[in-house]
């Protein structure tokens, strides 16, 4: 299927979901769920919690219809309402934290490392870079996603989180240098890590 006869289709679907067609409504689901739950498994790293912030996010979506602006691209506003749901989901989680951290008076901890030898694999890298990942602010975690994983333009990313494209560089320059450094630090503190040259992964 063309990518013009999917527009065509897509705004059919739109029409008829706006007027209340919730077939219509579940075609778009089918259409957008593949990046919308890649979305929100990269931004929450866990996979039911996914699914429910997709599910969710579509139910938004739905619930906001009559809101949306034709001349606007569906796919960059629904992902707008995805990537909003999943910071707020991460700002919670964070909220929880802190406030279990503060009751046991201590320092967070981190989770412990996974015994590791030789190289990584391609698994272990990718679940480090997760877990660095984890260590940005939600709103950057959104902005690298976007740009890297789903291809998004610096003029998409600005508008889906609400950004100045200005600011959405800034944001990605600082959080490509944070993940750099931080993959750096892993790397020399691990027990394995002698004699490696292992150099971070490539955002770019």
């Amino acid at each position: 299927m063309t990518a013009t006869v999917r527009t065509a289709e897509e705004a059919q679907w739109l029409a008829a979901a706006i007027g209340g067609d919730d077939e219509a409504f579940g075609r778009l689901v089918e259409a957008f769920q593949g990046p919308v739950f890649n979305l929100c498994y990269r931004m929450l790293d866990d996979p039911a919690e996914a699914e429910d912030a997709a599910q969710e996010a579509f139910l938004k979506a739905y619930r906001n219809l009559s809101r949306y602006d034709p001349e606007r691209r569906f796919v960059t506003w629904l992902l707008s309402i995805t990537s909003n749901h999943c910071v707020d989901r991460l700002r919670r989680r964070r909220l929880r934290w802190v406030s279990l951290n503060t009751m046991a008076n201590r320092e967070r901890i981190a989770d412990p490392a996974e015994p590791l030898e030789g190289r990584l694999s391609q698994a272990e890298s990718d679940q480090a870079v997760r877990r660095l990942l984890d260590d940005l602010s939600p709103t950057d975690r959104a902005a690298v996603i976007l740009c890297y994983w789903n291809d998004l333009s610096y003029a998409d990313i600005a508008e889906t989180l609400s950004l100045s494209q200005s600011a959405v560089k800034s944001r990605l320059h600082r959080a490509r240098n944070e993940l750099a450094d931080a993959w750096q630090a892993r790397q020399q503190e691990a027990p394995w890590a002698e004699g490696r040259t292992d150099e971070a992964p490539t955002l770019q």
